[in-house]
């Protein structure tokens, strides 16, 4: 029987007693049952590891693995070390999969043999203040389907909602597990497999209900800060630049505010050299050239890295740069 099983579900908890019946009854109702369930109890102090354990003596599909050490790489590590199947899906204890879910993504890697992972769109749900931000994020993750669109979008923003992924068990064997640091777990492997080679894609539907609770770990944990992702950000892009730059180590900037020279001043010592910025509007207090945008050369001259963050900007000088037959992932990259 365990060698027939095709896929294993990791769903981590931590004093979930609110969410964890749901999420758990969301797995069990799917249209496709070949499947272990690991509960990863990750040292819950309230009612969780009951919720869990009654689950698991009504349905043999069920696992239930505790490790003490607090962290969510801890927990996903000690479940995949667990896992027996050959197709790997992520599922947090505060959503939930809709029917259809874990059919459709084994479907797509079943028919997709060169796709490592596959994700879905997202349904975002909140009863937090103040989500204006985390909307326009899921938003933006929902038009990133194809593997072009992730890997050309991967600096701007993690481009996948982590509890959305199945992936295949080779790719963790071939690129490794969860990494522990300063920086998000998720994103920080998104971006390794990717610069290793990595395909990714999405079933183009709504499969899962992503829940913006005011406990998630985006919103708490110092290692989802602004600094820690933009660090991890520029290691992966230094890396790319290597392969993909042909004016490498040469660069220019697209953005001269404040915070997109904070965010550029991770480059240079991954060995990056900025030649210059481009903004609306000319600057003489920088060490660098700062020209405006207007003055862009033809392609086949320089390459451009925009970390213009907001959302609107962004599209207009992605745009912009297209419109003067500059070509994205050869002569230019969004960072954000």
């Amino acid at each position: 029987m365990l060698n027939l099983m095709k896929l294993s579900i990791l769903l981590p908890f931590y004093n979930a007693e609110d969410t964890l019946k749901a999420a758990i009854e969301s797995i069990l109702s799917q249209t496709y049952t070949n499947f272990e369930l690991i509960l990863v109890n990750n040292a819950s102090t309230d009612q969780s590891r009951l919720i869990a354990q009654k689950f698991a003596k009504q349905d043999s599909r069920i696992t239930i693995v505790d490790e003490a050490r607090q962290g969510i790489v801890y927990a996903l590590n000690t479940g995949l070390s667990h896992s027996k199947a050959s197709y790997i899906a992520r599922m947090d204890a505060d959503d939930m999969a809709l029917s259809t879910r874990l059919q459709k993504q084994v479907t797509f890697l079943d028919a997709h043999p060169d796709i490592d992972l596959v994700s879905c769109l997202v349904d975002y749900q909140s009863a937090s203040e103040g989500t204006l931000g985390y909307q326009k994020y899921v938003e933006w993750i929902n038009t990133l389907v194809t593997p072009e669109q992730i890997a050309l979008n991967r600096f701007v923003e993690s481009p996948l909602a982590h509890p959305s992924v199945m992936f295949r068990r080779a790719a963790v064997e071939q690129w490794g597990r969860y990494r522990q640091g300063n920086f998000p777990e998720d994103y920080e492997l998104w971006l390794r497999w990717l610069q290793a080679g990595a395909q990714m894609a999405k079933v183009t539907e709504p499969l899962l209900v992503w829940n913006d609770a005011p406990t998630r770990l985006s919103r708490n944990d110092v290692r989802y800060s602004p600094k820690e992702f933009y660090q991890t950000k520029a290691h992966y892009l230094a890396e790319w630049l290597k392969e993909k730059n042909a004016y490498y180590p040469k660069v220019w900037i697209w953005g001269a505010g404040k915070l997109s020279r904070k965010r550029a001043r991770m480059l240079p010592p991954l060995g990056i050299q900025i030649e210059g910025f481009f903004d609306v509007e000319t600057h003489q207090r920088l060490d660098v050239s700062c020209l405006h945008f207007s003055e862009i050369p033809p392609p086949g001259k320089i390459f451009i890295i925009s970390y213009v963050g907001n959302w609107g900007a962004r599209d207009e000088i992605r745009q912009y740069l297209l419109n003067l037959d500059y070509q994205e992932g050869v002569d230019f990259i969004l960072a954000s």
